[in-house]
């Protein structure tokens, strides 16, 4: 069984920064990409962020130049640095997880339960 594990929400000040860290635990043989969703109020789900086992990014528009996504995979946990936050930038954040449980599995997505983010004065 895996288990996604999100932490460090809460609310910060316009300008501020905070920074959300994700594990993934339980029966793992690889893990792909990690990566980051949110959901705002209102809206539909979101792409903030994704790394893969390799090192290599993709940010949504509205967050490059403000957040990085540092990944350890040795430890299986990836965090997201967000930076110069923004009012827009409020919502439920979700951490995933592309996961082999078994050498030739198929690859399955795993979330985590989301931790919520508010930016507001």
């Amino acid at each position: 069984q895996v288990q996604l594990v999100e932490s460090g929400g809460g609310l910060v000040q316009p300008g501020g920064s905070l920074r959300l860290s994700c594990a993934a635990s339980g029966s793992i043989f690889s893990i792909n990409a990690m990566g980051w969703y949110r959901q705002a109020p209102g809206k539909e789900r979101e792409l903030v962020a994704v790394i893969n086992t390799g090192g290599s990014t993709n940010y949504a528009d509205s967050v490059k130049g403000r957040f990085t996504i540092p990944r350890d995979n040795a430890k299986n946990t990836v965090n997201l640095q967000m930076n110069s936050l923004k009012p827009e930038d409020t919502a439920v954040y979700y951490c995933y997880a592309v996961i082999q449980v078994v050498a030739g599995a198929v690859s399955h997505v795993y979330w985590g339960k989301g931790t919520l983010v508010t930016v507001s004065p």
